[in-house]
């Protein structure tokens, strides 16, 4: 056998085999076709003799036809166990393929199981929460100091001027009322924006508590 020779794979000894088995029952097929018209010939012959009234033509005949019937039957018996060999080893063939696939695919999902890492998935996971926790506490502070910024910027005697100014084209007289009504917060601007941030243990105490 040369060196060289290619592999031949399980697909290709698969139909190599189904041709043989088919060239083989072809054989037998015929075979039997023979018989069938030997057997014929010989029923004829004796019916022949005994109308001659030949008995020992007669005997020898009728025993050739019992062998012959014998090699018949003996022909549908080789084709049933050509036919049970070709349906096993088509069977065979798919267990070979189905062990195939599970190969591969149990070299898939070690490939996978190899780069999914579950502990620095967990560390991910957990860093988000911490961040993401982090970013919603800062927005809110920054949205309180934006409310702080734009609520305090106006000022407070042009406000004062300005409703005076349109209460007086309404003819309604405000002196000693207007100034005693509450007087707005007068606190420095963005002082709410001095607010400490949460540090990444508080933060990592607060995901604690939520997920308890």
């Amino acid at each position: 056998m040369s060196l060289f020779a290619k592999k031949t794979t399980t697909s290709e000894q698969m139909r190599q085999q189904d041709r043989d088995l088919r060239r083989v029952q072809r054989g037998i097929d015929k075979d039997r076709r023979d018989l069938e018209r030997q057997e014929k010939q010989l029923e004829m012959e004796i019916k022949k003799a005994a109308k001659q009234g030949n008995k020992q033509v007669c005997t020898v005949l009728a025993k050739q036809l019992v062998q012959l019937r014998k090699q018949k039957t003996r022909t549908h018996t080789a084709s049933s166990k050509v036919q049970s060999i070709g349906a096993q080893s088509k069977a065979m063939h798919s267990n070979v393929k189905l062990a195939s696939a599970m190969g591969q695919t149990t070299k898939a999902m070690g490939a996978v199981n190899k780069q999914m890492k579950p502990e620095a998935m967990m560390k991910t996971i957990q860093d988000f929460e911490k961040q993401n926790m982090k970013m919603e506490m800062t927005e809110e502070m920054m949205d309180d100091t934006l409310s702080a910024v734009f609520d305090e910027s106006g000022d407070e005697e042009e406000q004062d001027a300005i409703v005076t100014q349109v209460l007086d084209e309404i003819g309604i007289e405000i002196s000693g009322k207007v100034s005693d009504a509450p007087a707005a917060y007068q606190g420095k601007l963005g002082e709410t924006s001095k607010a400490r941030l949460p540090t990444d243990e508080e933060i990592e105490k607060q995901l604690a508590q939520l997920k308890a």
